[in-house]
């Protein structure tokens, strides 16, 4: 098989989340396991940091990656799901994984796949760690897929584990009680490795403090505090106050949203303990890639802005607190006329997201081409109850090409809802 044919397999073959949703999820770490163990446990032979959370598990992992290879380590980044191209789950210093691995890797495996029916998320996960062990990385940042507990790559022991914060998302697999799907998170926290938590809520905290017993744990908005931030053009400055050391440190970042504030909370709370264990971060290597961690590890998706004239942003918000973070920003943002293209997938709380958009806008109702997603008549049905009006397209395309036509050059159009939709945005149609 080739590389197209071999991803064409594994999209086909194997049990996959993101398209069938719950039915796809594997509830222990058997085949993970056995995979690992098939492949001569590959995730014992380079170190990691393991990062889980509801929200920023993803803007954390590519700012860390982008310090760590910035300070000069070989530096693997796991993370799901991809946007455009399959490979970009498994990265090194940025740079794709090579197609022939993946197609040498699935040929190796398949006796494996006939014998274990194992989940896409499985195989990639064993894949990515045969990578990283095949190119000798110093560190890999590993993104938890889903909950913690019981996910594929709960079998490494890291240097570090961070939990960036718990809200409300996937309650039919990880409870329905903030504490429940804390302690699924907090299922990644080791005995005698630190942890660090991102954000914490009276319901939350005691659930991680619980299991950190026997483990140092660090609450990073108690160690530092946003002083103030301006955006300037397409990067954010951020002073950044470090309590225990009373200095106030600028940094430039180019993931220019508010949301991010918090993130990089969490990625400096995690510089400064990896330092202390003796990998050799600075404070100038630290701002320095945070000034260019899309250009260093490829990160996209996050109030990305494609054009202007109108202005068209896509962001991969899809659940209660992510659409929170989204308002805010729209708060922040400056337009005329506001046009929202939204998709969503069926297993979310539609309601519960749908009553926190704005009623001002103009909605493009569509959905992204997977089984899981939720198709766009019903959409706008459930959208009217909350007055949120707009028309039906069966493409993200199609929608986004339509509000550009509607738009003058200072309105906003924003792409959210879905990881699938956006990741199915044609960019070179619309940047300007």
């Amino acid at each position: 098989m080739n590389y197209q044919e071999t991803v064409d397999y594994l999209f086909e073959k194997l049990p996959m989340f993101s398209r069938m949703g719950a039915a796809a999820y594997k509830k222990d770490l058997t085949n993970t396991i056995a995979l690992c163990e098939a492949l001569g446990n590959p995730q014992n032979k380079f170190k990691t940091i393991h990062i889980a959370g509801t929200n920023g598990k993803g803007s954390t992992s590519h700012m860390l990656a982008a310090i760590l290879q910035t300070a000069g380590y070989k530096t693997g980044l796991y993370t799901s799901p991809h946007l455009y191209d399959f490979r970009e789950r498994i990265k090194i210093n940025g740079v794709l994984c090579s197609e022939s691995f993946v197609v040498s890797f699935t040929e190796k495996i398949k006796p494996l796949i006939a014998k274990l029916s194992p989940s896409f998320f499985e195989i990639t996960v064993a894949m990515a760690f045969d990578y990283f062990a095949q190119q000798a990385v110093d560190i890999a940042i590993i993104e938890v897929g889903l909950g913690g507990r019981l996910d594929s790559t709960n079998i490494i022991r890291p240097e570090l584990s961070i939990i960036t914060n718990i809200g409300w998302d996937h309650m039919n697999l990880l409870g329905n009680t903030l504490e429940a799907i804390a302690g699924e998170k907090a299922g990644i926290i080791k005995a005698h490795i630190p942890v660090i938590i991102g954000e914490s809520l009276p319901e939350t905290r005691p659930v991680f403090e619980a299991k950190a017993i026997h483990s140092s744990i660090s609450f990073a908005a108690e160690n530092r505090y946003i002083h103030d931030w301006v955006m300037e053009d397409q990067l954010m400055n951020i002073t950044v106050v470090d309590k225990a050391k009373n200095e106030y440190i600028a940094y430039q970042l180019d993931l220019p949203a508010l949301y991010q504030t918090k993130n990089l909370l969490t990625v400096l709370d995690a510089c400064a303990f990896l330092e202390k264990m003796g990998w050799k971060i600075n404070q100038h290597k630290i701002k320095t890639a945070l000034k260019q961690v899309k250009k260093l590890t490829g990160f996209y998706g996050r109030w990305e802005m494609i054009r202007q004239f109108p202005t068209l942003v896509l962001d991969v918000a899809h659940n209660i607190d992510g659409i929170k973070e989204i308002n805010r920003q729209l708060d922040l943002s400056t337009y005329h006329r506001l046009h929202i293209v939204i998709g969503m997938v069926k297993d979310k709380d539609i309601q519960a997201v749908l009553q926190l958009l704005p009623q001002h806008a103009t909605y493009y109702f569509t959905k992204a081409q997977i089984p899981r997603a939720l198709d766009e008549i019903s959409l706008q049905a459930q959208a009217f109850e909350f007055e949120l009006k707009g028309d039906c397209f069966l493409t993200v395309n199609q929608a986004i090409q339509t509000a550009i036509a509607a738009s003058s050059p200072d309105d906003l159009i924003l792409v959210c809802g879905s990881v699938f939709l956006v990741g199915e945005v044609s960019k070179n149609l619309f940047s300007s």
